[in-house]
Protein backbone atom coordinates (compact mmCIF):
# COMPACT_ATOMS: atom_id res chain seq x y z
CA UNK A 1 0.00 0.00 0.00
CA UNK A 2 1.16 3.51 -1.03
CA UNK A 3 1.32 5.80 1.94
CA UNK A 4 1.72 9.79 1.14
CA UNK A 5 4.38 11.53 2.02
CA UNK A 6 4.85 13.55 4.54
CA UNK A 7 3.25 17.19 4.55
CA UNK A 8 4.92 18.94 7.39
CA UNK A 9 7.99 18.09 9.62
CA UNK A 10 5.88 17.92 12.41
CA UNK A 11 4.08 14.84 13.63
CA UNK A 12 0.44 16.52 13.05
CA UNK A 13 -2.80 14.48 12.20
CA UNK A 14 -5.55 15.54 10.22
CA UNK A 15 -8.94 15.56 12.30
CA UNK A 16 -10.31 11.98 12.00
CA UNK A 17 -13.07 11.97 10.84
CA UNK A 18 -12.93 15.63 9.10
CA UNK A 19 -15.50 17.65 9.69
CA UNK A 20 -18.31 17.06 7.03
CA UNK A 21 -17.99 20.71 5.84
CA UNK A 22 -14.12 20.34 5.52
CA UNK A 23 -14.48 17.20 3.60
CA UNK A 24 -16.22 18.65 1.09
CA UNK A 25 -14.11 21.27 0.88
CA UNK A 26 -11.20 18.89 0.15
CA UNK A 27 -13.32 17.41 -2.27
CA UNK A 28 -14.25 20.22 -4.22
CA UNK A 29 -10.19 20.65 -4.29
CA UNK A 30 -9.73 17.66 -5.20
CA UNK A 31 -12.29 17.65 -8.45
CA UNK A 32 -11.09 21.44 -9.13
CA UNK A 33 -7.26 20.96 -8.78
CA UNK A 34 -7.07 17.10 -8.79
CA UNK A 35 -5.67 16.38 -5.50
CA UNK A 36 -5.63 18.81 -1.97
CA UNK A 37 -3.10 21.37 -1.80
CA UNK A 38 -0.74 20.22 1.48
CA UNK A 39 -1.58 23.45 3.07
CA UNK A 40 -5.07 22.69 3.85
CA UNK A 41 -3.87 19.69 4.58
CA UNK A 42 -1.25 20.55 7.23
CA UNK A 43 -3.99 22.86 8.86
CA UNK A 44 -6.45 19.52 9.16
CA UNK A 45 -5.31 19.19 12.53
CA UNK A 46 -7.08 21.78 14.61
CA UNK A 47 -10.44 22.79 11.82
CA UNK A 48 -10.84 25.90 13.66
CA UNK A 49 -7.30 27.31 12.57
CA UNK A 50 -8.23 25.42 9.04
CA UNK A 51 -11.43 27.44 8.75
CA UNK A 52 -9.56 30.79 9.80
CA UNK A 53 -7.21 30.11 7.10
CA UNK A 54 -8.95 29.19 4.02
CA UNK A 55 -11.62 32.35 5.06
CA UNK A 56 -8.61 34.85 4.77
CA UNK A 57 -6.97 33.07 1.77
CA UNK A 58 -10.28 32.93 0.01
CA UNK A 59 -11.37 36.61 0.64
CA UNK A 60 -7.98 37.90 -0.37
CA UNK A 61 -7.32 35.86 -3.25
CA UNK A 62 -11.07 35.04 -4.58
CA UNK A 63 -12.92 37.76 -3.05
CA UNK A 64 -13.78 41.15 -4.78
CA UNK A 65 -10.92 43.12 -5.38
CA UNK A 66 -9.77 46.06 -8.41
CA UNK A 67 -6.49 44.04 -8.66
CA UNK A 68 -6.69 40.69 -10.60
CA UNK A 69 -6.50 37.16 -9.61
CA UNK A 70 -3.07 36.85 -11.87
CA UNK A 71 -1.81 40.30 -9.82
CA UNK A 72 -3.18 38.35 -6.23
CA UNK A 73 -0.64 35.50 -7.42
CA UNK A 74 2.17 37.66 -8.34
CA UNK A 75 2.32 39.25 -4.94
CA UNK A 76 2.32 36.32 -3.35
CA UNK A 77 5.09 34.84 -5.28
CA UNK A 78 7.27 37.81 -5.11
CA UNK A 79 6.98 37.83 -1.66
CA UNK A 80 7.19 34.37 -1.68
CA UNK A 81 10.24 34.46 -3.37
CA UNK A 82 11.84 37.44 -0.92
CA UNK A 83 11.05 34.84 1.85
CA UNK A 84 12.83 32.06 -0.03
CA UNK A 85 9.55 30.09 0.93
CA UNK A 86 9.55 26.72 -1.25
CA UNK A 87 6.09 25.68 -0.30
CA UNK A 88 4.71 29.16 -1.83
CA UNK A 89 6.89 29.57 -4.20
CA UNK A 90 6.01 26.57 -6.19
CA UNK A 91 2.81 26.51 -5.33
CA UNK A 92 1.77 29.85 -6.15
CA UNK A 93 4.55 30.21 -9.20
CA UNK A 94 2.54 27.57 -10.67
CA UNK A 95 -0.70 29.06 -10.51
CA UNK A 96 1.39 32.42 -12.27
CA UNK A 97 1.67 30.06 -15.20
CA UNK A 98 -1.14 29.10 -15.24
CA UNK A 99 -3.52 32.27 -15.14
CA UNK A 100 -1.24 34.40 -17.68
CA UNK A 101 -0.62 31.41 -19.74
CA UNK A 102 3.57 32.39 -19.82
CA UNK A 103 5.57 29.60 -18.00
CA UNK A 104 8.30 32.01 -17.95
CA UNK A 105 6.63 34.68 -16.18
CA UNK A 106 6.15 31.92 -14.09
CA UNK A 107 9.92 30.89 -12.77
CA UNK A 108 10.79 34.83 -13.53
CA UNK A 109 8.61 35.28 -10.28
CA UNK A 110 9.58 32.83 -8.69
CA UNK A 111 13.24 33.61 -9.15
CA UNK A 112 13.63 37.82 -9.32
CA UNK A 113 10.51 39.46 -10.18
CA UNK A 114 12.41 42.38 -11.45
CA UNK A 115 13.75 40.38 -14.86
CA UNK A 116 10.24 39.55 -15.80
CA UNK A 117 8.29 41.54 -18.30
CA UNK A 118 6.30 43.62 -16.51
CA UNK A 119 4.30 46.81 -16.84
CA UNK A 120 4.65 49.59 -15.25
CA UNK A 121 1.40 49.56 -13.49
CA UNK A 122 2.81 45.60 -12.27
CA UNK A 123 5.81 47.05 -11.31
CA UNK A 124 4.41 49.84 -8.98
CA UNK A 125 2.45 46.96 -7.28
CA UNK A 126 5.37 44.55 -6.91
CA UNK A 127 7.85 47.08 -5.49
CA UNK A 128 5.42 48.32 -2.57
CA UNK A 129 4.89 44.69 -2.06
CA UNK A 130 8.14 43.74 -1.65
CA UNK A 131 8.54 47.08 0.65
CA UNK A 132 6.17 45.56 2.66
CA UNK A 133 7.66 42.34 2.88
CA UNK A 134 11.38 43.80 3.76
CA UNK A 135 10.49 47.07 5.64
CA UNK A 136 6.97 47.85 6.21
CA UNK A 137 7.49 50.72 8.63
CA UNK A 138 9.20 52.59 6.06
CA UNK A 139 6.84 52.70 3.93
CA UNK A 140 5.71 56.67 3.84
CA UNK A 141 2.87 58.38 2.00
CA UNK A 142 5.32 59.00 -1.13
CA UNK A 143 4.91 54.92 -1.80
CA UNK A 144 1.14 55.09 -1.56
CA UNK A 145 0.98 57.99 -4.00
CA UNK A 146 3.50 55.73 -6.61
CA UNK A 147 0.37 53.49 -6.25
CA UNK A 148 -2.33 55.85 -7.03
CA UNK A 149 -0.12 57.39 -9.66
CA UNK A 150 -0.09 53.74 -11.14
CA UNK A 151 -3.68 53.85 -11.25
CA UNK A 152 -4.27 51.67 -8.22
CA UNK A 153 -7.45 53.07 -5.50
CA UNK A 154 -6.88 53.31 -2.23
CA UNK A 155 -8.85 49.88 -1.65
CA UNK A 156 -6.29 48.43 -3.96
CA UNK A 157 -3.78 49.70 -1.83
CA UNK A 158 -5.11 48.22 1.07
CA UNK A 159 -5.27 44.56 -0.93
CA UNK A 160 -2.17 45.06 -2.11
CA UNK A 161 -0.63 45.37 1.39
CA UNK A 162 -3.51 42.88 2.57
CA UNK A 163 -2.07 40.29 0.23
CA UNK A 164 2.05 40.78 0.86
CA UNK A 165 0.97 40.74 4.67
CA UNK A 166 -1.16 37.63 4.50
CA UNK A 167 1.63 35.68 2.51
CA UNK A 168 4.68 36.99 4.78
CA UNK A 169 3.12 35.00 7.70
CA UNK A 170 2.14 31.78 5.51
CA UNK A 171 5.82 32.06 4.19
CA UNK A 172 7.13 31.91 7.59
CA UNK A 173 4.59 29.26 8.91
CA UNK A 174 4.96 26.70 5.92
CA UNK A 175 8.77 27.24 6.17
CA UNK A 176 9.43 26.75 10.24
CA UNK A 177 7.36 23.75 9.76
CA UNK A 178 8.98 22.03 6.61
CA UNK A 179 5.88 22.35 4.38
CA UNK A 180 6.45 20.07 1.60
CA UNK A 181 4.52 21.35 -1.82
CA UNK A 182 2.40 19.48 -3.92
CA UNK A 183 4.61 17.23 -6.20
CA UNK A 184 1.74 18.38 -8.82
CA UNK A 185 2.59 21.89 -8.80
CA UNK A 186 6.13 21.31 -10.60
CA UNK A 187 4.49 20.09 -13.85
CA UNK A 188 1.35 22.52 -14.27
CA UNK A 189 1.38 24.90 -16.85
CA UNK A 190 4.82 23.60 -18.55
Amino acid sequence: MKTDPPVTALELHPADPLPERTQSYFDLCTEKLGFVPNVLKAYAFDIAKLDAFTALYNDLMLGESGLTKLEREMIAVAVSSINRCWYCQVAHGAAVRTISGDPALGEAMVMNWRVADLDARQTAMLSFAEKVTTESAKITEADRQTLRDAGFSDRDIWDIASVAGFFAMSNRVASAVGMEPNPDYHAEAR
